[in-house]
């Protein structure tokens, strides 16, 4: 399950930016993650409540936003989302695809005290 070392990373990253920002508490995790990241979002949710136990984010409410899978068609030149990584343009029917999006996670905002 790689989701519980993305959530000692992102763990990580709220002890750093508690530093740098001066913050105790964080109540609130937003995420974007792309569609094709191959991330099992509940996984996700589970990992985040056992890793931030005992941590600043206790507690913290996770949120998670799902981005589109992005991709550049050569066929019809259009850039389109992408339900599936091996669908078909949407917009022609072309299979000369090139992914351009939707397989990114970040942290989008934090609510913090």
């Amino acid at each position: 399950m790689h989701e519980m070392s993305l959530c000692e990373g992102i763990l990580q990253v709220l002890e750093e930016q508690a530093v740098l920002q001066s913050f105790r508490e964080v109540r609130r995790v937003r995420l974007e993650i792309g569609r094709f990241a191959g991330i099992e979002p509940e996984a996700l949710r589970f990992g985040f409540d056992v890793v931030t136990k005992g941590s600043l984010a206790e507690g913290a409410a996770l949120e998670i936003v799902e981005l589109p899978g992005r991709a550049h068609c050569f066929d019809c030149g259009k850039t389109v989302e992408l339900e599936d990584r091996l669908a078909p343009c949407p917009k022609c029917g072309g299979g000369r695809l090139s992914p351009t999006g939707g397989d990114e996670m970040r942290i989008k905002d934090l609510e913090v005290t």
